[in-house]
């Protein structure tokens, strides 16, 4: 049988925190000891990363596929398992890495206690989100922006004054922030026409779809013109409106945020 194994586009462990600074001492450790390691953390947070960085020739394998894992640890005197809270028997996985004396790292959230861990894994390593290691957030908004840049073809940097780093899925979020910013920066008409399109195609079937999907064209206009504007009362007269059916509209969309406090 083949082994799935992934391939992974990895990047240079960060470090700026305490934490991540802590988390890459330990890695620089386990490359010197032929001893197991359990990464945990977050989405997004740099286990596989630093995974990598600890058995750099290991194959990948992810813990769903439990078939090809368990050929791979018998094939490999090492091995990278991603995503260990996805495997079907961890008792079996045990038995085979006990069995084998095959060395792993693997990487994992919070499935899985302590106790039930300690089996194979002699450290186990956290790393915290994001949000809890913020000088690391600066080195990654800088070199995703400089990913963005080789891939546009732009040479302008981010304004980092407005923009607010979205850490909700950690560097996965973040990545996807910076490269959606350059994307919006070289986006044409038809271009946004298209996006509009094709986000709707599989959406419309109703008898009230107008009146349903008008806040696409309605909320951006409306925070685009605040953000211009900051008056109601102007934005109102640019848009051929009474201030009363702006504000209306304001409030029908209320589920979407408006930035009103300048106004």
């Amino acid at each position: 049988m083949e082994v799935v194994a992934l391939v992974v586009d990895v990047t240079n462990f960060l470090t700026a925190s305490s934490a991540s600074l802590e988390a890459f001492k330990t890695a620089n450790l386990l490359k010197a000891l032929s001893v197991n390691a359990m990464i945990i953390g977050e989405r997004g947070t740099g286990k596989l990363t630093l995974a990598r960085y600890i058995l750099p020739n290991a194959p990948i394998i992810d813990a769903s596929h439990f078939e090809e894992l368990l050929e791979a640890i018998e094939r490999n005197g090492e091995i990278i398992i991603h995503r260990l809270d996805d495997v079907a028997n961890l008792k079996r996985l045990i038995d085979t890495l006990q069995r084998t004396k095959t060395r792993v790292v693997a990487t994992g959230g919070y499935r899985y206690t302590q106790e039930q861990l300690e089996e194979i894994f002699s450290i186990r390593l956290v790393l915290p989100p994001l949000n809890q290691r913020h000088e690391d957030i600066a080195l990654l908004v800088n070199l995703f922006v400089e990913e963005a840049k080789n891939t546009f073809g732009r040479s302008d940097g981010l304004n980092t004054q407005e923009f607010i780093p979205d850490v909700t899925e950690n560097a996965v979020s973040l990545r996807r922030q910076v490269y959606l910013h350059y994307l919006l920066n070289n986006v044409q008409e038809n271009d946004l026409m298209e996006i509009v399109e094709r986000f709707l195609v599989g959406k419309l079937g109703s008898n009230n779809d107008y009146r349903k999907f008008l806040h696409l064209y309605e909320v951006p206009l409306i925070r685009a013109g605040i953000k211009r504007f900051k008056s109601q009362l102007q934005l109102a007269d640019k848009l051929g409106l009474n201030r009363n059916t702006l504000r209306k509209k304001i409030a029908d969309n209320s589920d979407y945020q408006f930035d009103l406090k300048d106004i």
